[in-house]
């Protein structure tokens, strides 16, 4: 069973690793996962009260003030935020961020938050730090002294505190105890500016990081504030608003100009346009009419409709959206499972050689003070945050930018997945093809016309559900064909149907019929692309009428920039050899196979993965699942069946395989972001340990190591929100 929870009062990020790696070694946790930037944890499990108890105790004992409550508990969520010295939290009555206190009054649905005085003294701190390094010299040693004193308490109180609280928990070797004993260390080696420094870059560094958070949460809540909360229903004759939860399959909503549409539905009454860009991407408004499908999240942009309801609020798609979105963020990629493995072997190991370098060095050079601040420097880098948070910040942020691009991931190691793959095979029929068949041609002979080709041929196929028949009826029905029934009818599997209409004996279908009964076909122009219907009236063609499947306006497009990637492509289809071949023309496909069964696709894949390596495969089909599940990187349309959606890795709202091309440009920046952020930061520390071991490394380069490094990983980590932003406008 599936739990999931809020996390309160979590600051660190290397400190949520280990509450998430404590949690699944108690007996009754079959897994858990730890997601940061959402503070929510998911643990698998038959979680008692007892048991929630003991996961409290631990995750107070790890980081004091942590707690960890059932997810949307009213007793604990409160419709306010708090920022305390940078930190964003979700809290209860009493709410302790980064050591302050605050005091809330309640009154009825409005809570009120008294001024929090902690930037107030941040910045007097810093003001009186830059007054200390600015007199220094001119200063008594003493007075000195107590400025940076009173300096160090205002930027560094909470510090302090979180230091004091976690000792007295048992937790040693926290960020905020590194920092504590290398400040505390600093002033007793005279070193004022520096101890002061250590603390003061390290909040900025806190500051930096709630708000790269702050910024990345946004991305992903955006999407679940689309959701309705409150719509206007029929009901016993007129209009009443609801909450949208009470929305039923069947009610009839209206929907004025402006609004958000609640739920899932198909339109019934009037004619508008709709903004789709926050579910698909799209900055084109969607033109919609009586009769079409509307999905919930679009807004309004015109005329006043009304519509029926096909799904609840809760399983509508912007709710499945949300869920999606936020689901994701919690699916970790290998590189942040191994980047949480080596900080439990990094932070002991920087420790244990401060220590050594603290006692050795004093002991064989005799210079104490020396060799006290080398091991107080690699105190002040020996704290894993910066690859902790930065890492999964850069996948939570690829997550985010492609949620508003229309591209739904199941999780980091999806996007982690797509960086890697070699070949992209694509369905054909809904993927690269919009999956609707229309008639593309009409060739009547014998002294037929058009029209009466289409009342014959149409009157007959009415009767039979194939794709390609229905197309033919909805085209004539269309066009104001008027069609009769026959006298009587039926279906020949594979090959047409056959009918007495007007006591004249009429087939329609493909040429294997026609010579099935020995009609003999006169001389046509010849097709590219399509299904032939063949029309014959008592042994006699009358023309005949070609369906087609037209490609998508993005496909082509989508192919050639994916070969550009270095990408190769191939198209699976079960259709018959002359359409695939036209379609792969068309686009410029390298490789097509054709007349393919599922158990075929997948195993001509695999063909693919050997000789190429990780292969993704985008469908749209009930009969892609078992492909879209074999292949390293599943990818569904949205439009395609609910058992493709489950089976893919990622989810393409505006169903355009550009956006294939796009999810994999966002995938490739992400990964690079990740392996820039590694390989700089442990870089820049492993640099300033070996300086400090030949005494070439100051407090001041080592909290550049620190709190600098962090600073620039997590900015580096949101860079892809921004450059996404800049991509949608160039677009628009």
């Amino acid at each position: 069973m599936e739990n999931n929870f809020d996390i309160l009062n979590l600051g660190c990020a290397h400190c949520g690793s280990k509450i998430e790696d404590a949690i699944k070694k108690l007996n009754g946790v079959e897994d858990a996962v730890l997601n940061f930037p959402m503070r929510k944890i998911k643990i698998k499990g038959d979680i008692s009260e007892a048991l929630l108890d003991e996961i409290n105790r631990i995750a107070d004992k790890i980081e004091a003030g942590v707690k960890i409550v059932p997810h949307g508990h009213k007793h604990y969520e409160h419709n306010h935020d708090c920022e305390c010295d940078g930190h964003h939290h979700e809290h209860g009555h009493d709410c302790e961020c980064s050591g302050h206190h605050h005091e809330h009054s309640h009154n009825n649905t409005e809570t009120k938050i008294k001024k929090n005085p902690g930037i107030t003294l941040f910045i007097a701190g810093i003001l009186l730090f830059a007054l200390a390094l600015a007199a220094e010299h001119i200063l008594h040693f003493k007075l000195a002294f107590l400025i940076y004193l009173a300096a160090y308490l205002l930027i560094g109180f909470n510090v302090l505190k979180a230091t004091v609280k976690n000792i007295s928990k048992g937790n040693f070797f926290d960020e905020n105890f590194l920092m504590t004993i290398a400040a505390v260390g600093a002033f007793i080696l005279g070193e004022y500016s520096e101890a002061v420094g250590i603390v003061l870059f390290f909040k900025i560094g806190e500051l930096f990081e709630n708000y790269a958070v702050e910024k990345s949460r946004k991305a992903i809540t955006d999407v679940a504030a689309l959701k309705v909360d409150k719509a206007t229903i029929l009901r016993n004759g007129e209009y009443v608003n609801i909450d949208s939860e009470d929305i039923k399959i069947g009610d009839i909503l209206l929907i004025k100009t402006g609004e958000s549409i609640p739920a899932d539905g198909i339109m019934c009454e009037g004619n508008s346009k709709l903004d789709t860009s926050a579910i698909n991407g799209e900055p084109v408004p969607l033109v919609i009419k009586k009769g079409d499908k509307i999905m919930s999240g679009c807004i309004n942009l015109a005329d006043t409709f009304t519509m029926e309801a096909t799904a609840i609020a809760a399983e509508s798609m912007i709710s499945r959206i949300a869920q999606a979105v936020e689901d994701a963020a919690s699916q970790k990629p290998q590189i942040d499972r191994f980047i949480t493995r080596f900080c439990k072997i990094y932070t002991p190991f920087v420790i244990i050689t401060a220590l050594l370098t603290a006692i050795l060095g004093s002991v064989i050079t005799g210079n104490i003070s020396n060799w006290i601040y080398t091991a107080l420097t690699f105190l002040v880098i020996s704290c894993p945050c910066a690859l902790v948070l930065s890492v999964p910040l850069a996948y939570f942020s690829g997550i985010g930018a492609a949620s508003s691009k229309g591209i739904l991931f199941k999780g980091g190691a999806s996007i982690e997945a797509l960086s890697k793959i070699k070949a992209v095979i694509f369905d054909k029929t809904g993927t690269l093809t919009n999956g609707s068949f229309t008639i593309t041609d009409i060739y009547p002979c014998n002294s037929t016309n058009e029209r009466e080709l289409l009342e014959i041929c149409g009157s007959c196929e009415q009767t039979s559900t194939h794709p390609v028949a229905e197309s033919i009826t909805s085209y004539c029905r269309n066009n104001g064909i008027e069609l009769i029934q026959p006298d009587s009818s039926g279906e020949l599997a594979g090959r047409g149907v056959y009918a007495v209409l007007r006591e004249k004996n009429v087939l329609c279908g493909n040429e294997k019929l026609m010579s099935e009964k020995n009609i003999t076909i006169p001389q046509m122009p010849e097709i590219k692309l399509g299904n032939v219907v063949f029309v014959a009236v008592d042994n006699e063609i009358i023309g005949r009428i070609v369906v087609s499947d037209s490609v998508k306006n993005t496909s082509a497009d989508a192919i050639s920039q994916l070969k550009k990637m270095g990408i190769h492509t191939v198209m699976l289809t079960g259709d018959k050899a002359e359409n695939a071949d036209a379609v792969g023309n068309i686009i410029g496909i390298d490789k097509i196979k054709s007349g393919l069964m599922p158990q075929d696709k997948l195993a001509e894949l695999n063909k693919v993965r050997e000789e190429f390596g990780c292969v993704m495969f985008v469908g749209d089909g009930i009969n892609d699942a078992p492909v879209l599940a074999g292949a390293d990187v599943g990818g569904a349309m949205q439009s395609g069946s609910d058992i493709a959606l489950e089976a893919a890795d990622a989810v393409f709202m505006n169903s355009e395989p550009m956006a294939v091309v796009a999810a994999k440009k966002i995938a490739d920046t992400t990964q690079r972001i990740a392996y820039q952020n590694i390989i700089f930061a442990l870089g820049i520390k492993a640099l300033v340990l070996i300086l400090g071991l030949f005494d070439h490394a100051d407090m001041w380069l080592a909290v550049f190591a620190d709190s600098g490094v962090a600073m620039l990983l997590i900015l580096n980590s949101i860079r892809i929100l921004k450059s996404n932003k800049r991509r949608n406008s160039n677009e628009s």
